[in-house]
């Protein structure tokens, strides 16, 4: 009888990170949508136009990666289309559920936005180590790399850019250089954890 492969994931493992990396995730955004503040990505994206529409945060961030899942079925995957997808899903649904379950208050916006990028640094740790992401830019990022060869790590810098730019129509300066620490913080935490030599499970 053959012994399963200490290096992969069952389904069960799979199952546990991707609800764990989508929870982490949406408590973050509660926190930062606690706040007034902004993240960079899609995410940033759906926040920023959540707030000048009164939309709902999880609606447009649903409807906004649903034209990615072909790039990442093209580039990555069924396997990895179907964990991001079921990811982006839940933290769709979990930060408006969340968001009427907890109550917070800040002394100052720093100290929340800096938590934000720990704790969403965390559930995004989760969710690439069980072959998941939320989708959007970083699909399109790897994407253009392959195709045009613009590398990624600019197309996701340049995105940042603009939805950083974007916030300054709907948020005071303040707020918007407050978002940035979280920002800092969560791509730091993201850039020395995230390693394949050094965490090698699939």
């Amino acid at each position: 009888m053959s012994q399963p492969d200490p290096k992969r994931h069952s389904a069960m493992d799979d199952a546990q990170g991707i609800v764990f990396g989508a929870a982490m995730c949406a408590f973050g955004l509660v926190i930062l949508q606690g706040l007034g503040l902004v993240t960079g990505q899609t995410a940033g994206l759906a926040i920023v136009i959540s707030y000048a529409t009164g939309w709902s945060f999880g609606a447009v961030f649903f409807a906004i990666n649903l034209p990615f899942y072909w790039l990442a079925l093209r580039r990555m995957g069924l396997r990895f289309t179907l964990k991001t997808f079921a990811a982006v899903s839940l933290l769709s649904v979990l930060s408006g559920w969340l968001a009427g379950q907890v109550t917070l208050d800040w002394s100052h916006p720093l100290l929340g936005s800096v938590l934000f990028g720990m704790i969403t640094a965390s559930g995004l740790l989760a969710l690439f180590r069980h072959g998941a992401s939320l989708g959007g830019v970083g699909v399109l990022a790897v994407y253009l790399q392959d195709r045009i060869g613009f590398r990624a790590g600019w197309t996701q810098l340049l995105v940042d850019a603009v939805v950083f730019g974007l916030a300054l129509f709907v948020l005071p300066p303040a707020s918007v250089a407050w978002s940035l620490a979280g920002a800092v913080v969560m791509n730091l935490i993201i850039a020395i954890n995230h390693r394949r030599d050094r965490y090698v499970a699939m």
